[in-house]
């Protein structure tokens, strides 16, 4: 497949254009013009760049890739090293922040709630990149930590009363601590997210909404799976999710 129709069947199909983002979205290291196999996975570190290289992929698909908003950006160490990597193998770099995100099939929202059996009701916070629901069923804090521990292979930093009901939920991938007040206006009874703050831990306490911190990597990992997953089905391509094990 050419890098140019991915690329741009990638855009369309995450709605890119439509996102103020931190980084840029797409292509972000040019490489072969070819693309049959793309090694996938949620960071573009040096140790996904040796596993793409190990792999002899043709493109490196992240949630998280390079050039972000406030860096530094000079190439120098260790971005000269991932870089040069790249390069050497002629692996192209694609990396989608936000619209992996939000997207509403292939978002990791989207397969979080799948992957713990949430229903889906609305989406919230600037951009809708929050998404609220209820789980399968009547349940306390304890219990869906619990099911979250099993399903994520992750224990959770769990904020509240282990006994207090947690059937209405709120939810945001990675780094979303911020939108912790606007879950509370929404009535829910939890919100989780892969991080937590320092001041994240007394609004919990004090709103008797319960806070669930269970990991930025943990909570990221099914997006980038189901869109290589899915440009495998569509395009016969060689996808392959590597997981590079990240305890934050």
């Amino acid at each position: 497949m050419k890098r140019e129709e991915l690329t741009r069947y990638l855009d369309e199909l995450l709605d890119s254009a439509r996102f103020k983002d931190y980084c840029p979205n797409g292509l972000q290291v040019e490489g072969s013009t070819e693309v049959q196999r793309i090694v996938a996975g949620v960071t573009a570190s040096q140790a996904l760049v040796d596993a793409a290289i190990a792999r002899r992929a043709d493109a490196l698909l992240v949630h998280h890739g390079w050039f972000w908003r406030g860096e530094d950006g000079r190439v120098t160490g260790f971005r000269k090293v991932r870089l040069q990597a790249l390069l050497k193998y002629d692996i192209n770099l694609i990396a989608y922040h936000l619209p992996l995100d939000g997207h509403v099939e292939f978002g990791n929202n989207a397969q979080l709630a799948k992957h713990l059996g949430w229903t889906v009701e609305g989406r919230f916070g600037e951009q809708d990149i929050g998404w609220y629901g209820r789980t399968s069923g009547p349940t306390t804090l304890s219990e869906l930590a619990r099911t979250i521990t099993s399903k994520l292979q992750r224990e959770p930093l769990v904020i509240g009363n282990p006994e207090q009901p947690a059937s209405r939920v709120a939810w945001c991938s990675g780094g979303a601590q911020g939108l912790f007040e606007q879950a509370l206006a929404l009535g829910v009874d939890v919100f989780l997210s892969g991080e937590i703050s320092e001041q994240t831990v007394h609004l919990a306490r004090e709103s008797a909404v319960a806070y669930i911190a269970a990991g930025h990597h943990a909570t990221e990992r099914y997006g980038v799976q189901a869109l290589a997953a899915h440009l495998a089905e569509r395009f016969g391509l060689e996808c392959e999710f590597v997981d590079i094990d990240n305890p934050v």
